[in-house]
């Protein structure tokens, strides 16, 4: 490893570009026709912000790191320490094994092995596939334990649109409720959207500030949530959502390396406290496999 994020994977398909960093599994770069929809971080430093980064066994924050397993009372490292939190899964500094690739495909994974406050062992992958619109993303979660495992997973991926100017660019997401939160950005509540955060109708990313949980998303005709951002000459990102993954941070960001203003728009299959509140928390059986997919599209 000489980079910070370990191997860089680059694929090429049909004038899309990506580049996958080993650790953490992390969509790093896409570049669709020329337009560039994540946007990349020098190669000499960690992900900033999480950036791309596969979250797993949970996404988003635990509080304090303590949750109830049955009849057990478990304790999580505290990764983040400013606010006291277990934050964003167990893999997120891990370098993934990149089993397959091609022009087109990597398939890179990595165990989540027992530990202190998840005794639990689990093998995951994600394979990232380009086509001529964007990347597609799926994950799967086996259980390897013994006895029943808790799971959720999330992502991080940044979004852009090259060119444009990013406080103009138009956010919408198909979301009826909100989480609302405290201090320490764990949720308190759950309400309908209103005001800056009714983003079912399009608003300028200049007009938003979010570090937002969202629920009870929309789904197409096709199964799937479809959260966009779009530039004033109607080039459109898309990011789209798979069965099971029913939830949706979004997160706004002004000291992202080389860009003024970026948004995350992080697809999970649970909000945070998912493992003391049980929502969207899937417990697999020994042997168990669970998949579910995301992905990222450029309309012009």
């Amino acid at each position: 490893m000489t980079t910070p994020t370990g191997v860089q994977v680059h694929l090429e398909a049909g004038g899309v570009h990506a580049q996958i960093s080993q650790v953490g599994a992390s969509l790093r770069h896409l570049v669709v026709g020329g337009t560039t929809v994540v946007p990349p971080y020098p190669d000499d430093r960690p992900a900033p912000a999480c950036a791309g980064v596969v979250l797993v066994p949970w996404p988003n924050r635990i509080r304090d790191g303590i949750w109830a397993d049955g009849e057990e009372i478990r304790a999580l490292a505290i990764t983040e320490p400013k606010l006291n939190n277990a934050i964003h899964g167990l893999l997120r500094y891990t370098a993934y094994e990149i089993a397959e690739q091609d022009d087109a495909t990597v398939l890179l994974r990595a165990n989540v092995v027992p530990q202190i406050g998840y005794p639990y062992l689990l093998e995951t992958s994600v394979r990232y596939t380009l086509d001529a619109s964007g990347v597609t993303a799926e994950h799967t979660i086996v259980n390897r334990s013994q006895g029943a495992a808790p799971v959720a997973l999330g992502t991080h991926p940044f979004l852009t649109i090259s060119g444009a100017d990013p406080k103009q660019l138009l956010l919408r997401i198909p979301a009826e409720t909100f989480f609302e939160t405290d201090d320490r950005l764990l949720p308190i509540g759950e309400s309908p959207v209103s005001g800056g955060t009714d983003l079912r109708t399009p608003r300028r990313l200049a007009d938003v500030q979010l570090d937002t949980g969202f629920a009870t998303l929309r789904r197409e005709a096709d199964g799937r949530v479809h959260s966009t951002l779009s530039a004033p000459d109607g080039r459109t990102v898309t990011l789209w959502q798979g069965p099971g993954l029913d939830y949706l941070q979004a997160y706004t960001n002004t000291s992202y390396p080389g860009q003024d203003l970026v948004v995350a728009l992080e697809p999970m299959s649970a909000p945070a406290e998912a493992f003391n509140s049980g929502r969207g928390l899937r417990r697999l059986a020994p042997g168990e496999a669970w998949t579910a997919q995301w992905g990222v599209t450029l309309a012009v």
